[in-house]
């Protein structure tokens, strides 16, 4: 059940939990520890995002990517260089 985007920048999480739980957040968790992003760098990254004209509705608007799910990759980089990867894939 989808919910009515609250803004432009909004994180999947922040405005559809049940998909973000569904989807994303299961797709996080597969990635295996040694090519996951810390907590600390994916809450970094998140934090670049949310600041980046490219995000909408929790979707990067360059790559068209799920913006979560990008970030928890230690081994992407974002597609307009704002931050980089932190190992190799």
């Amino acid at each position: 059940m989808s919910q009515e985007i609250k803004c432009r920048r909004c994180l999947l999480s922040e405005f559809d939990m049940e998909l973000y739980a569904e989807s994303v957040a299961q797709c996080i968790e597969r990635i295996p520890e040694d090519k996951r992003a810390t907590g600390e760098e994916y809450d970094a990254r998140l934090g670049i995002c949310k600041s980046c004209d490219m995000l909408g509705a929790g979707m990067c608007g360059e790559c068209g990517c799920f913006a979560e799910l990008r970030a928890a990759k230690a081994y992407m980089g974002c597609p307009v260089g704002k931050w980089t990867a932190v190992c190799d894939l």
